[in-house]
């Protein structure tokens, strides 16, 4: 069954993949597993793990989240939502957990499982939820074509209205840290241009400040935008989309450039933490890995069905890419470039030799 979902823990220790055979499997850097997860009786449609790496969050169409300790054993089980769980995130302190449902509503829960909110505003499947990087934000994605914006409390603080279509994916700046209701937002926005990026079906990526206004429209892509991703400085959005590009934009909506290679569907873009680097996952079984300026570095080939995630370690030299054909490969990113640049050089040197040693034919011998 396909592998939908993937994290990486804080040290980068343990890698967890969400599958759609109702596991979810721990596993060590070097690709060694480390345990299964059972329990879940349908589907697992995301996975993530707290802070401190001691707990992972899973959530299934069996309509339930569950809690596992790193060793397999199972911590508890949040029952509460009435159809298929397909988003989850652990707040920045790991001290609450928010679970998107198919119910249409999002749930707050307390690391030891009590409920402590259910948020009904949406009309329609909600099909993400992410926190702010200070976790005093939360941003919701749906069915119902809107964004909602809500203060860690559950206070619904925005709709973000103005797409035309289902959004799959929503992301925050990584660089306010206002407190809301203590610091005023306006005051936040001036400061360090908070930015919220909405992917959507309808083709575009629109960018808001978290006030609701909406600062401007991004598009030029053809098909379906299914993921966004913001740069840690915030300067740079990435979107990657079902007509086969990941297109990079600055925060005012200029296009930079348009990332061109992959065969298929682009279902994930991901920045490494230092910013520097993009990653690509594809429905043509690659994950592509570019520079910031939009050089692809390297093809990473390996998984024989379309990539369907793909992420960062937190130190920015292993990459996770999940699959559809029911693995998760681990890339030393380090030994990957390493390699490649061996066999540019290998190949620049090879095309000197026969330059300038015409009547050669065959560098090695048969």
């Amino acid at each position: 069954d396909l592998v939908y979902g993937v994290a990486i823990s804080p040290d980068g220790k343990t890698i967890a993949s969400a599958s759609w055979d109702g596991t979810v499997r721990l596993w060590k850097p070097d690709g060694i597993i480390l345990t299964r997860l059972r329990g879940h009786s349908d589907l697992v449609w995301g996975v993530a793990i707290s802070p401190d790496g001691k707990t992972i969050a899973s959530a299934s169409w069996d309509q339930t989240v569950k809690l596992w300790n790193t060793d397999g054993s199972l911590q508890r089980t949040l029952n509460g939502h009435s159809a298929r769980v397909s988003g989850i995130a652990i707040s920045p302190d790991g001290k609450m957990i928010a679970s998107a449902s198919a119910d249409n509503t999002i749930k707050l829960w307390h690391r030891n499982g009590s409920l402590l909110k259910t948020l009904t505003n949406h009309s329609s499947a909600v099909l993400a939820v992410v926190f702010s990087s200070d976790g005093e934000m939360m941003a919701s994605a749906s069915a119902d074509k809107t964004i909602k914006l809500w203060k860690r409390d559950g206070t619904l603080i925005n709709t973000l209205n103005g797409h035309s279509d289902r959004i799959d994916g929503v992301a925050f700046s990584k660089r306010c840290s206002a407190v809301l209701g203590v610091s005023p937002m306006s005051d936040c926005i001036k400061k360090d241009g908070t930015l919220i990026a909405s992917a959507s079906w309808d083709k575009t990526v629109k960018l808001w400040q978290p006030d609701g206004t909406l600062i401007t429209t991004l598009k030029g892509h053809h098909d379906r935008v299914y993921s966004v991703a913001i740069s840690p400085d915030g300067e740079t959005i990435a979107s990657a989309s079902w007509d086969k590009t990941i297109k990079l934009w600055k925060r005012d909506g200029t296009l930079i450039t348009t990332l061109n290679g992959h065969q298929a569907g682009v279902l994930g873009v991901v920045f490494s933490p230092d910013g520097n680097r993009i990653a690509s996952a594809s429905y043509d079984k690659t994950v592509k890995l570019w520079k910031r300026d939009g050089t692809l570095l390297t093809t990473l080939k390996g998984h024989s069905d379309g990539v369907l995630a793909v992420v960062f370690s937190p130190n920015g030299e292993m990459l996770a890419s999940a699959s559809g054909d029911n693995t998760v490969i681990i890339w030393n990113l380090d030994q990957v470039l390493d390699l490649d640049q061996l066999l540019i050089y290998g190949c620049n040197w090879i095309q000197d030799y026969l330059n300038t040693n015409s009547e050669v034919n065959d560098v090695c011998d048969p």
